[in-house]
C-alpha cells in the first residue's frame, strides 16, 4: 500500500512504491521510483518542460540574471531541449515582452532535437573544426551566454565519469572563448572530484567573476554542480 504523504501547501499526495518486475534490475526499479516521486519531474510536465533540468537553468538565472530580454544565447549538447526552452522565455525570443529587446536562441547536439518555438536547433559537434565560426553565423554574430548541461555517457566509474565531464566542459570553456562577447556569460555542468582546479584556474583568467552553485533542483545525492563565469574579458 502506497505510504500517504503531505506536501508543503497541506496537499495530500500518494508516494508511488514500484513493485519489481521480472527482467527489470532493482536500479531500474529504484530509478523509476524515483521519477515518478520527483516534484520536479511532475512540475516539468505540468509547465511543459522537455525535462526537470529546465528548473536548474531556471534557478541560476534567478540568481545570476544572465537570460535577459534581447540575449544571445547557445546551448550546448541542448538535447531534449528543456534548456532552450528555459531560454527562449527569458531571453524574449518569441517577442512575447512587448516593449523588451527579442533575443536569440540556438541550440546545437550531435542528435536531432524536435523542434522547439523560438529557438533554432541543428545537428553540430561542437568540438569540429570551425564550429564557432558556424555558431557565430547561424547566430548573426557574437553570443551574449554559452550555457552548457552536457555529461559524458556513465561508465560506472565515479572518478572516470569526472574526468570525462571536466574534458567536455573543458572543451565548451573554449568554444565560448570563441564565440562569446566582452561581458558574456559561461554556465556548464561540472561533477566534483577534485580535477575541475585546473577548469577553474582557466575561467578565472578569463572572466571577471567565476562561481560554483548547486540548484535545489539538482538531486542531494548527485556530485554535480554548475560553474557560472561572468563578465567576460573578451
Amino acid at each position: 500500500m502506497a505510504d500517504k504523504k503531505t506536501s508543503g501547501r497541506g496537499a495530500r499526495d500518494l508516494r508511488v512504491k514500484v513493485k519489481s518486475a521480472r527482467g527489470r534490475k532493482l536500479s531500474s526499479t529504484r530509478w523509476l521510483e524515483r521519477q515518478l516521486n520527483d516534484p520536479y519531474v511532475k512540475r516539468a510536465k505540468l509547465e511543459g518542460y522537455r525535462g526537470r533540468a529546465a528548473f536548474k537553468i531556471l534557478e541560476l538565472d534567478d540568481k545570476f540574471r544572465f537570460l535577459v530580454p534581447g540575449a544571445r544565447v547557445v546551448d550546448l549538447g541542448c538535447a531534449p531541449g528543456g534548456w532552450c526552452q528555459v531560454a527562449v522565455k527569458r531571453v524574449n525570443a518569441l517577442g512575447e515582452k512587448s516593449g523588451k529587446k527579442i533575443g536569440t536562441v540556438l541550440g546545437v547536439d550531435l542528435q536531432e532535437v524536435e523542434p522547439i518555438a523560438g529557438a533554432q536547433t541543428y545537428q553540430l559537434d561542437f568540438m569540429s573544426d570551425d564550429a564557432d565560426e558556424q555558431v557565430k553565423e547561424w547566430l548573426g554574430g557574437p553570443a551574449d551566454v554559452v550555457m552548457s548541461d552536457m555529461a559524458a555517457a556513465s561508465s560506472g566509474h565515479k572518478q572516470t565519469d569526472h574526468l570525462r565531464i571536466i574534458a567536455l566542459c573543458e572543451a565548451a570553456a573554449y568554444l565560448a572563448f570563441d564565440v562569446l562577447t566582452p561581458g558574456g556569460t559561461f554556465v556548464a555542468k561540472v561533477l566534483a572530484g577534485g580535477a575541475e582546479g585546473d577548469l577553474q584556474k582557466l575561467l578565472k583568467q578569463k572572466f571577471e567573476k567565476v562561481v560554483n552553485m548547486k540548484p535545489p533542483a539538482s538531486r542531494s545525492d548527485s556530485s554535480e554542480k554548475f560553474v557560472v563565469a561572468t563578465g567576460f574579458r573578451g
